[in-house]
Formats: C-alpha cells, sequence, structure tokens
C-alpha cells in the first residue's frame, strides 16, 4: 500500500482545501496521474499518483482543510491490471512517455499575469529540449516560455489571447520513447474526455465566497481544471466589480466615439492594444493626474560637444570598441546638475522626500511594441565608454524585447531623446515615481547672435519636466541652466563646475 500525502505547498502557506477528486476508490490509477486538486490561498495544486494501482481509501474528501504532508488517500499498488481492460490499451512505446508540464516562467518582481500572445507549435508537433514553444506578453516585456524537455506537444491549455498567472500551465509535453507514437491516439479522446469533465464542480471555497458576495458563476472566470472556478477567480471578479461600482458615478474617462457610417466601418480594422500599450496609457494619464507636472525650455548650442566628439570619435572607438554617442555627454551633464539641484533625483513616499544618494539613469527607447526605459544603474560611477557600452547593449535588448522586469524598475531620473525621430520640441511626461525628466530634441543649424555677430549654430532644444510638489521653479531652472553650461563648455565635466 502507498499513501498519497499534501506535496509541499510553498513558502509560508501551511494548509490548503482539498478542491476536487479526480478519482474513486477502486479506480484504476497510472502513476503520476492527477488524483486530487488542493487550493490554498493563492495557488491551485495538482496532486499526482505516487505509482500505478487502485485508488483505496479516500482519507481527506472534498471540502476538508489539510496540512503540509497529511495523508490524501492510499493506493494499492499491482491491483491496476485487472482494471486494465477497462480502457484502451495504449501502444507499448506510449508506456514509455511521461508527461512533463510547460508552466509560466518567472514574470519578474510584483508581475502577477500575463497573456499569451503567440504559440509557435500546434498539438502533435514534435519539439526540441529548450525550443521556444511560446510567447506571453507582460505589462512591459515578452516572455519566450522553452520547452522543457524533447518530446511531442500532446496539449496547449493556454490559447492565445488568454491571461494566465505566475504559477499556470501552459501546455503538456509527452517525452520519452513513446512520445511520438503516443501522440496521435492521445488527441483523439479529446472531445470524450472534455464532456466527462464539462461538469466539473468549483472549489468549495469559491462556491461558498460566491454566495456570500451575489456572484454568478457565469460571471466568474475559472482557471482551474477544465474552467473549474477557484477561490482566487472569485475573489479577482469581486474586486473587479466593486473597482466598476466605484467607478461608475465618475465621468468617463475617455470621449464617446463618433458616429461612423457603415461605409467607413466596413474599412476600418479593430485591433486589441496590447498590454504594453496598456500599461504606457495607464502610467503616463496616472503621472499627469497625480504630478503638479511642469515644463522648463532652454537651448544649448551643440558646437563645442560635437568638436570634441569629432576630434576623439576614432580613437574612442578604436580603445573602447563602442561609438561616441551624444548620449553619454548628456548623462554625464545630467549627473553633474543632479548633484547640485537633488530634488529631481528625489521622489515624494507619502509626505516624506526620499533623496537618491546615486543616480540610476532611465534611457527611453523605442521599440516596435512601444515605448519602454530600460535604467542604467549607478550611472554617476561610470566613465563615457561604460555609459555608451550600456546604452548600446540595453538598446538592442530592448528592441529584441529581451528586457527583464528588473531592468526597467528602480530608474531616479530619465532622459528621453525625441530628436531621433525628427521633434523640434516637445514637453515629456514623467516616469513616476520620478520627479524629473529631460527631454533632448533635434540639433538644428539656426541663426545666433554671438558677441554681436550672427553665426550659425547647431543648436537643440531642451525641456525639463519636473513634479512641482517637490521641485521649485527655481532648481528646475538651475538644474537645466548646468546642463546648459556643461553641454556647451564640456571641460567643465573634468572640472566638476
Amino acid at each position: 500500500m502507498t499513501e498519497v500525502r499534501v506535496p509541499t505547498l510553498g513558502e509560508s502557506v501551511t494548509e490548503a482545501t482539498v478542491a476536487t477528486w479526480f478519482k474513486k476508490p477502486g479506480d484504476a490509477v497510472q502513476a503520476d496521474e492527477m488524483l486530487c486538486e488542493l487550493e490554498t490561498d493563492k495557488v491551485t495544486v495538482e496532486v499526482p499518483a505516487p505509482t500505478a494501482g487502485t485508488l483505496g481509501e479516500i482519507i481527506a474528501a472534498e471540502g476538508e482543510t489539510v496540512g503540509v504532508d497529511a495523508l490524501l488517500a492510499t493506493i494499492n499498488a499491482g491491483e491496476a491490471a485487472a482494471a486494465a481492460p477497462k480502457a484502451a490499451a495504449a501502444p507499448a512505446a506510449a508506456a514509455s512517455a511521461a508527461a512533463v508540464d510547460v508552466m509560466v516562467p518567472t514574470l519578474g518582481e510584483s508581475v502577477t499575469e500575463a497573456t499569451v500572445s503567440t504559440w509557435f507549435k500546434q498539438v502533435g508537433d514534435t519539439v526540441a529540449q529548450d525550443e521556444m514553444l511560446c510567447e506571453l506578453e507582460t505589462d512591459k516585456v515578452s516572455v519566450e516560455v522553452p520547452s522543457p524537455a524533447a518530446g511531442v506537444l500532446t496539449e496547449i491549455i493556454a490559447a492565445e489571447g488568454a491571461t494566465v498567472d505566475a504559477s499556470a500551465k501552459l501546455g503538456v509535453i509527452s517525452s520519452g520513447e513513446g512520445a511520438t507514437a503516443a501522440a496521435a491516439p492521445a488527441a483523439a479522446p479529446a472531445p470524450a474526455q472534455a464532456a466527462a469533465t464539462a461538469g466539473a464542480k468549483n472549489a468549495p471555497s469559491a462556491e461558498k465566497m460566491m454566495a456570500e458576495k451575489g456572484l454568478d458563476a457565469n460571471a466568474v472566470a475559472g482557471t482551474g481544471k477544465d474552467g473549474r472556478i477557484m477561490k482566487e477567480d472569485v475573489m479577482k471578479a469581486a474586486a473587479s466589480a466593486g473597482s466598476a461600482a466605484a467607478a461608475a458615478p465618475a465621468p468617463a474617462a475617455q470621449a464617446p466615439r463618433a458616429p461612423v457610417s457603415a461605409d467607413d466601418a466596413a474599412r476600418e480594422e479593430r485591433v486589441k492594444m496590447t498590454r504594453l500599450r496598456q500599461t504606457i496609457a495607464r502610467r503616463l494619464k496616472e503621472a499627469q493626474n497625480t504630478a503638479a507636472m511642469l515644463t522648463t525650455y532652454n537651448e544649448v548650442d551643440m558646437t563645442a560637444v560635437m568638436e570634441l566628439r569629432n576630434q576623439y570619435k576614432g580613437e574612442f572607438e578604436k580603445k573602447h570598441g563602442v561609438r561616441l554617442g551624444f548620449m553619454s555627454f548628456f548623462t554625464k551633464a545630467c549627473v553633474h546638475a543632479l548633484k547640485e539641484v537633488p530634488e529631481v533625483n528625489a521622489e515624494i513616499d507619502g509626505t516624506d522626500v526620499v533623496y537618491k544618494n546615486f543616480v540610476h539613469m532611465g534611457i527611453a527607447a523605442g521599440t516596435p511594441t512601444g515605448l519602454v526605459v530600460p535604467v542604467i544603474r549607478d550611472v554617476d560611477q561610470m566613465s563615457f565608454a561604460g555609459i555608451e557600452k550600456a546604452i548600446g547593449e540595453k538598446g538592442r535588448r530592448a528592441r529584441d524585447g529581451k528586457l527583464s522586469m528588473a531592468e526597467m524598475q528602480g530608474g531616479t531620473f530619465t532622459i528621453s531623446n525625441g530628436g531621433v525621430y525628427g521633434s523640434l520640441m516637445s514637453s515629456p511626461i514623467l516616469n513616476p515615481p520620478q520627479s524629473g525628466i529631460l527631454g533632448m530634441h533635434k540639433i538644428q543649424d539656426r541663426p545666433m547672435a554671438i558677441n554681436g555677430q550672427v553665426v550659425i549654430r547647431p543648436m537643440m532644444y531642451l525641456a525639463l519636466s519636473y513634479d512641482h510638489r517637490i521641485v521649485d521653479g527655481k532648481g528646475a531652472v538651475t538644474f537645466l541652466v548646468r546642463v546648459k553650461e556643461a553641454l556647451e563648455d564640456p571641460q567643465r565635466l573634468l572640472m566638476d563646475l
């Protein structure tokens, strides 16, 4: 006799509720076949059979609360053979195939869900270990999901467009020698299996909570096995309903769409916003609603920087293996100015002002899916070459969608270069909770009056948007003047003037 016990539930989780038993006493079970499902405060845990045999006694019934390592049931080993004729025998090769779950990988700090954007494989396809199976999209980054084993993709659980949590199962791979042979027969029973499980019961705790909150089961999206509604699904639905109710009396944030003729409607194309674009829209609007945002402008003569760059760019690239651009000069100039006006590098936390004795510089980068802001940490400790290398590396990773969440968090100040797209002047929007962002623009030859003479100089408009709750006008203007002075006379950076 083999005991079936509660598996490890996760850090600090000590108990769970038995949600559903998939087998009854006397049923034949195979090794690793799902016996029951447990529900904790945060996740759902499936309990596989530790061995093949016949399910004996169920110790913990559905709805019971059990602790870690508690006895759930017993399996009588060696008795599965008698029940084997009840099921169609799979090819002998299939016996050597093992089911491997494809799970959502780590998404990053504070990221709890993602959307399945693309499946690169279909059910029945052969896959190699570490081959890309699908791509997930979170609020900020795309995450590729590699195959955990070589074999055949036998089931896709989360289809394209589905939203999954950080611990969800995406699919199943049949690995081992019999995987290929088992793939085709495995797909056939799917309709019958789906019909058998269509009436699967929701988690008891979910049923109780829906009754308490007066929610209809049809209004709750289930994320459990076969669409079963779990406790966390009810909590999420209740929170959404509460948010909608609270927001109902407020005026609509978006103006109603203008009437469209039938002819025009037939020529329109409606595309759902990506999660990244939705997050960008939400954060930018939050910044406008939260901060007392103001922008001050100045202009800088780029002659000195351009001459210095032209003089040393060949030697610089030969020695450091990276081109000398303008961004390292602007980054150095901002670091220099932030030392004199530290409130621009600070943030508000409740009724406190948090001053940062370091500079983690965000460098805004445009990508095919939207604007992202990778962060270069401790940029105040870096050389020109180190800054240029970091900017180049982060930019490539941003365009390829390879940035992690950690690489886009913790910035204290941001630089946005709209000039690369031809912008002559604009007002950048703050990147909360930061208190300042510098907007760079196009370098344009303009006539300037210098020492009583009209001369043509390469000029650039600069814009500093800042949070007026923490940064006064004097501080903002001083910051921008210091940036201007450092760029027009780069030697000041060396002399710390």
